[in-house]
């Protein structure tokens, strides 16, 4: 007889069990970038997240004598199901003790409710939407985390492979890719000064005006993002209410500075093209937030990480050129217009987010610099017809 009891999440002393549990887990860590406790509770609630419009969600706690061992979150995406036509249930927010009757009891709870609700198939780690983190690391573990992506011991994928009918359905890379000391790579600039030239893009910097403004920048960002994404392993399109959510969420806090826009000027209303949401590493000031709390010491940390640029990292939050722009060598404006605010401030390299590692035209664009391939991250999947215990 098992020794671990799960427990639905039904209230918020359960959802505050679920999401302390994860900075018990990784306390003192040097690696993950802990998520600030605001965001999860805002993210995990059906009342304050947009995705809820098409999404519904189960969170399970793993508890063993009555202390808490584990937790997963079991998530439907309906909107992402429509559009690539299957029944899939989602694990994510997945975290547990290394002992494997812990694991193996949190995704049968998932199981058990996705076949409840008639899905065929379980895949995961992932979110509600691809603006979550997702995928599971398999490499890196002794490198930096980033605050958009998910830390996890090296642990976790052993579990998953000695769980039965678990196999790979997506791997994710990452990269470092090193700044220039002065100067930028040759080639980029000749490619991008062409593009200039020859197609009349444009770079353009905004103030925080243009965000909310008549031109509605932030509006036009997500929705250049959604056309760039859509064809992605795990995207579903965002909503209006989603893409209002990010702009509040996103532009808040970004120094506009490290946000390049490219416009075309052959279109009446200077269409937005393509888009770069870059910002400083914030995983060390996250580290120094209790528990993920702002106050009372946090927010200072985290001002001197945005404010100041105490850190050597840019993250590459979001990067995106419509699919048409790509062969015209769209991409190397970005970084045309990026790398001299990256040597002002001082960074050394950037993080690249998440790419399909089949994604080679993505990843060709950091061919123009020294770069390396440091992280590797897996999503997972398991036909529901199969047991759990088989």
């Amino acid at each position: 007889m098992s020794s671990i009891e799960i427990k639905r999440v039904t209230d918020r002393r359960g959802l505050d069990k679920f999401i302390q549990f994860r900075y018990d887990l990784y306390r003192g860590n040097k690696y993950d970038a802990p998520n600030l406790y605001s965001d999860e509770v805002h993210t995990l609630s059906r009342d304050k997240n947009s995705a809820f419009e098409f999404c519904e969600a189960e969170y399970f706690l793993a508890y063993r004598d009555g202390k808490v061992v584990g937790r997963v979150a079991g998530i439907i995406n309906h909107r992402y199901n429509e559009q690539w036509d299957c029944q899939a249930v989602r694990f994510g927010w997945i975290d547990f003790i290394d002992d494997t009757e812990v694991s193996t009891a949190l995704l049968k709870a998932v199981e058990d409710w996705g076949r409840e609700k008639g899905m065929v198939e379980i895949i995961g780690p992932l979110g509600f939407t691809d603006m979550d983190p997702e995928g599971m690391l398999t490499k890196g573990f002794e490198e930096l985390n980033t605050m958009a992506t998910l830390y996890n011991y090296d642990y976790y994928p052993r579990h998953m492979e000695q769980m039965a009918g678990y196999e790979k359905d997506n791997d994710y890379v990452e990269y470092k890719v090193f700044v220039p000391k002065e100067g930028m790579p040759e080639k980029m600039k000749r490619v991008a000064e062409l593009c200039m030239q020859r197609y009349n893009l444009h770079v353009v910097k905004l103030k925080k005006a243009d965000v909310f403004g008549p031109r509605q920048y932030g509006q036009r960002v997500f929705k250049v993002i959604n056309k760039t994404f859509g064809h992605l392993y795990g995207y579903s399109e965002m909503s209006q209410k989603q893409i209002d959510e990010y702009v509040k969420m996103y532009f808040k806090f970004l120094d506009l500075e490290l946000l390049c826009i490219i416009e075309d000027w052959n279109t009446p209303d200077h269409d937005v093209i393509g888009v770069g949401i870059t910002i400083p590493s914030l995983t060390r000031a996250l580290q120094k937030c209790r528990n993920g709390r702002l106050w009372p010491f946090g927010w200072w940390h985290l001002m001197m990480a945005l404010k100041f640029k105490k850190t050597d990292i840019v993250d590459c939050l979001l990067i995106g050129v419509l699919p048409e722009y790509r062969p015209k060598g769209a991409n190397a404006l970005l970084f045309y217009d990026l790398i001299p605010i990256y040597q002002k401030y001082g960074f050394k390299w950037g993080e690249t987010h998440v790419e399909m590692e089949t994604n080679g035209k993505v990843q060709s664009q950091w061919m123009y610099f020294d770069h390396e391939q440091h992280k590797r991250r897996r999503c997972y999947k398991k036909s529901l017809s199969i047991s759990p215990l088989s």
